[in-house]
């Protein structure tokens, strides 16, 4: 996932460098000053007597400008020499905005500033002029930054020399802005999508905090992450539904029953966080269990804070000590949860946790809900500010649905060019919804891994009940369904079920056919049989032929998915819908029901996602001639990949 980029322009002095290197201390985030790196070329140019373009660039590139991204010590050097200090100058401050016109230096150092921000990992803030319209057009917030003439000299006397007077920096700044405003290239100017804030009697606490409200409002901060780690059946899924509020987890006596690393959005007092669910934690795990454990490990590496989870009726194994070693060795903050304590007895007895060297024991049933808020009090209060999960990114949601063991976690790894989620020979892998951003045909998309969809799910089954009522979630939550079917066996009636679930939902549908490395000749005579006569309701679905094992024609996905996601969001302007249904009833009308003519008086969409459109009918309007009219909206206008409802409304005359 690319990484949150911040854009703060604005005129020199309006306190952008302030304010950039506190937006992201806090967000822990790289920093780059833009306009110290246009200073350091000019230091190079000056010190070597050059003013030609190409004679400044190799200058440069025998005294490389490296600029440090730590926005608590930002340093910039040209070779071995620290110009930190030296670029604040008087006699570069006087010749950095002639300078930093020349259009080959200026077309150079935007592909540097360009490529700093694309190897942040997390965020980065860029301050300085053109940030927004020109380094970074597609930064995530920008900002541009001002303050009256006065107050932006104070502020750059402050940075300059000790001999430079505030009226001789007016003086500068006033020149400077209108040479800034007027020139040639890339005059000074706010971002069209720019948020404008005036510093002048703003201090520069009060500036960060409307600019991290704006980050808040829009979503750019990330959550932090929450580990829920422990042994097999000490109760972590049971806490993870008590502090979610909602039984969304899988629960049951068995061990093992959590097998991938779920995530679910949690909220207490204010603060929202990503708790992340995870499988038994194992010392010699085998066969499956060794690739839960794994699981549990990047569980661990990748979180913030590590809620580790132990039953008190049965206390610290000796077992514990070596996943007690590797939480150590991972240096993250660990909250003991001692869970299952229902009374004073099991609160005494579980004392003995202080022993593992993590601090107090928080005492929890999870169960009955004892100790839960004490415990989430404290959690909260230990979470850093932000974390690197992001929420509500605005990512398309993929579902990736089908029969257990037809490869749907085998597609998701492949297309994410790694080991995302468990696949073993065994069906049923996969229980919990898995999220997963992926990025597939130059998009990052949102993918939603599901457990199988077994023949039958009763209420009294289990695991398989609410692993089934969880993919009718991530369907609901999804604005495309891929629809896994394995290719190399004949289709069965849950797979028709699977594919009416997902029109019943209003999705966008995607079917992939996977397996197809095991396809013969025979083989696809016979399936093209097979999709005609079954699959013929749903002619409009997309199809991609595939093999996750191989990654054979994942290039082809993408271009799908983009396809079925612009049908379901199409809008028919209402002139030409009736233009077109005035021409289709003139051409055949709908047929005579009791003795009477239905007159379509006109039509309108209602609604996108999926598309609806209601037809306004003098009479009941027979549902063949619905389908006819869907049938023709659809030759007329498209939509592949997207249920397109119609409906009837009879309307009498006024």
């Amino acid at each position: 996932m690319s990484a949150i980029v911040v854009a703060i322009d604005g005129p020199s002095g309006s306190g952008k460098s302030s304010t950039a290197k506190a937006i992201a201390t806090r967000a822990n985030w790289s920093y780059l000053d833009t306009g110290a790196l246009y200073r350091a070329a000019t230091w190079v140019a000056l010190e070597n007597n050059v003013s030609e373009g190409w004679e400044i660039i190799a200058a440069i590139k025998k005294m490389p400008i490296n600029s440090s991204t730590d926005p608590k010590e930002p340093k910039i050097f040209a070779g071995d020499i620290d110009l930190t200090a030296k670029i604040r100058g008087v006699r570069v401050t006087e010749n950095v905005s002639r300078i930093s016109q020349i259009p080959e230096l200026r077309s150079y150092l935007v592909d540097m500033q360009q490529l700093i921000i694309s190897q942040s990992e997390n965020g980065i803030v860029v301050e300085g002029r053109d940030i927004g319209t020109v380094v970074a057009p597609n930064a995530d917030l920008k900002v541009f930054l001002y303050a009256d003439l006065q107050a932006r000299a104070v502020r750059r006397a402050a940075e300059e020399d000790e001999e430079v007077r505030t009226p001789d920096v007016a003086q500068s700044l006033d020149i400077r802005d209108r040479a800034d405003t007027t020139r040639a290239i890339s005059p000074l100017r706010p971002a069209e999508d720019a948020l404008e804030l005036d510093s002048t009697q703003l201090d520069l606490k009060e500036v960060v905090e409307v600019i991290w409200e704006w980050l808040t409002r829009k979503n750019l901060l990330g959550l932090p992450k929450v580990a829920v780690i422990g042994r097999p059946n000490v109760g972590k899924s049971t806490l993870v539904n008590r502090i979610i509020g909602r039984r969304e987890a899988i629960v049951e006596d068995t061990p093992g029953v959590t097998r991938d690393r779920v995530k679910y959005e949690a909220e207490w007092n204010g603060r929202r966080f990503i708790l992340i669910d995870t499988g038994g934690w194992e010392v010699a795990p085998e066969g499956i269990s060794e690739k839960i454990t794994a699981g549990s490990e990047a569980a661990i590496a990748e979180a913030d804070l590590v809620l580790f989870v132990i039953d008190s009726q049965v206390g610290a194994l000796e077992e514990d000590s070596s996943l007690v070693s590797l939480l150590r060795r991972a240096k993250k903050k660990v909250i003991v949860a001692a869970n299952k304590v229902d009374g004073i007895n099991e609160e005494l007895a579980a004392h003995e946790l202080w022993n593992l060297g993590f601090g107090e024991p928080r005492f929890v049933s999870a169960l009955h809900g004892r100790g839960s808020g004490d415990l989430l009090d404290y959690l909260v209060k230990e979470l850093p500010e932000i974390g690197s999960e992001q929420r509500d990114d605005g990512f398309r949601r993929i579902a990736l649905v089908g029969r257990p063991n037809v490869g749907k976690s085998s597609l998701l790894n492949i297309l994410a060019g790694e080991s995302r989620v468990l696949v073993d020979d065994a069906a049923g892998t996969t229980r919990d919804p898995v999220d997963e951003l992926i990025e597939i045909g130059g998009s990052t998309w949102r993918f939603i891994d599901t457990a199988g969809i077994r023949k039958r799910a009763r209420q009294d089954s289990g695991t398989d009940y609410y692993a089934s009522l969880r993919t009718a979630t991530a369907l609901e939550r999804a604005e495309v369904a891929v629809v896994v079917l394995d290719a190399s066996v004949p289709l069965t009636e849950q797979d028709l079920r699977i594919v009416s679930m997902v029109e019943e939902a209003g999705r966008g549908l995607v079917i992939v056919m996977n397996k197809w490395d095991l396809v013969d000749e025979e083989r696809q005579l016979q399936l093209d049989k097979e999709l005609e006569r079954n699959l013929e309701r749903y002619p409009w679905a997309q199809r991609v032929n595939i093999s996750a094992k191989t990654g054979w024609h994942r290039d082809r996905l993408a271009p799908a998915l983009r396809t079925a996601i612009s049908s379901w969001e199409k809008r028919i302007p209402t002139s030409k819908l009736n233009s077109f249904l005035g021409a289709l009833i003139a051409a055949t009308p709908p047929p005579v029901r009791s003795g009477k003519q239905p007159k379509i008086r006109f039509a309108t969409q209602a609604a996108i996602s999926p598309p609806k459109f209601v037809v306004f009918a003098s009479e009941f309007v027979e549902t063949a001639y619905r389908r006819f009219i869907e049938r023709r909206l659809r030759e007329e206008f498209g939509f592949p990949g997207t249920p397109v409802e119609v409906v009837v409304k009879v309307k009498e005359r006024d």
